[in-house]
């Protein structure tokens, strides 16, 4: 196998035979050494663009790569966002990207550092000031150039008001906050996105939103647990473009989740996948969901679970839920999953995919 240091000088992530050729190295070269992707090593300066490596420097990098990492989640299959972009990885797009594709972790993360070196660079060239920053301050832009484009931050108030010389601190605290609508309508997982990137920027804790103790709200992070072996994050797919947005749609998880656990219990404890949960109004049109699908959680005591278990005939599961559930059961088993859901009015209905 050719040297992958050697390789990566002439990696182009937009050709898809080089991304084939890249998935298989780098699964190799971990085998060989689990460290070889450390950034230490000969390899992490070699695929990185040459002006990313002029301008690399690890102050901003360890920063942005985690604040990236919590926002976008990280999928190693090839899905479509909210606008219908098929994307892998940590938010990673482009013509590469195909129907049915699949990466490794190690490809995944290799894309991520190279995807910030980008954002990194083309940051520069629109803001040459912010070389000097501190890291943390330049990690904040990238995560915000990351999530809206380098195209929006050419054309951005916030980049205008500090080519002008404004205060940088004011400035950020100011403009960050206000790129978190999507369709026109605020959304809380851009919210708190924003809060984050202000709060690195600062130096400061984000604010906490008011939440009744011990109760989820759609803020709340995506590891906290709505049910002992569900989190909230599996209703969203981990990925914050579904986060919900109001505290309905949370308390009609838990309700779903709480008759999931019970299914989970029923079948041995065996771990149960979440398909699909909620789908605001663009991710469902790209999905091509029902107008008025359950999955869209658009009214109190509405919502709707895609769901199968690990190692269990779905066909069973399905079976089981069409006696326990007294609401909505797609029958989605030929298809590998069980839909649950529930509408206006808490109808029995039963329909066949």
């Amino acid at each position: 196998m050719p040297n992958p240091g050697d390789y990566c000088q002439n990696f182009n992530q937009q050709q898809p035979h080089h991304m084939a050729w890249l998935q298989a190295a780098l699964e190799r070269l971990v085998e060989l050494d689990p460290k070889a992707l450390d950034r230490d090593q000969p390899l992490y300066s070699s695929w990185m663009p040459p002006q990313a490596q002029q301008q690399h420097d690890s102050r901003w990098l360890e920063p942005a790569r985690k604040i990236v990492a919590e926002f976008e989640g990280c999928r190693l299959e090839a899905y479509r966002d909210a606008v219908g972009v098929l994307t892998i990885g940590y938010g990673h797009t482009g013509s590469a990207v195909v129907e049915g594709m699949t990466i490794t972790q190690s490809a995944a993360d290799l894309m991520l550092q190279q995807d910030l070196a980008r954002f990194h660079a083309g940051l520069l060239e629109l803001l040459p000031m912010i070389e000097d920053w501190p890291g943390d301050q330049q990690a904040a832009l990238v995560s915000w150039a990351f999530n809206v484009g380098i195209g929006a931050v050419r054309t951005s108030t916030l980049r205008q008001k500090l080519l002008a010389g404004q205060d940088p601190a004011k400035v950020v605290s100011e403009e960050l906050p206000r790129w978190n609508k999507a369709d026109g309508r605020d959304l809380a997982g851009l919210t708190r996105r924003r809060a984050a990137e202000v709060a690195l920027f600062t130096g400061t804790k984000p604010a906490e939103p008011p939440a009744t103790p011990g109760k989820l709200t759609p803020a709340s992070p995506f590891s906290a647990n709505i049910t002992p072996h569900i989190k909230l994050g599996e209703f969203a797919l981990n990925q914050e473009v579904r986060r919900f947005d109001h505290q309905h749609q949370i308390d009609t998880a838990a309700e779903l989740a709480a008759f999931l656990e019970r299914a989970r219990t029923h079948f041995g404890n065996r771990p149960l996948i979440i398909t699909s949960g909620y789908r605001p109004p663009a991710v469902n049109r790209n999905v091509g969901g029902a107008s008025q699908s359950e999955h869209l959680y658009n009214a109190p005591g509405v919502g709707a679970v895609d769901f199968y278990i690990d190692g269990v005939n779905t066909q069973k599961v399905q079976d089981w839920c069409d006696k326990e559930w007294p609401y909505s059961v797609g029958y989605g088993a030929p298809k590998g999953f069980v839909h649950l859901g529930i509408r206006a009015g808490r109808p029995r209905v039963r329909w066949d995919y």
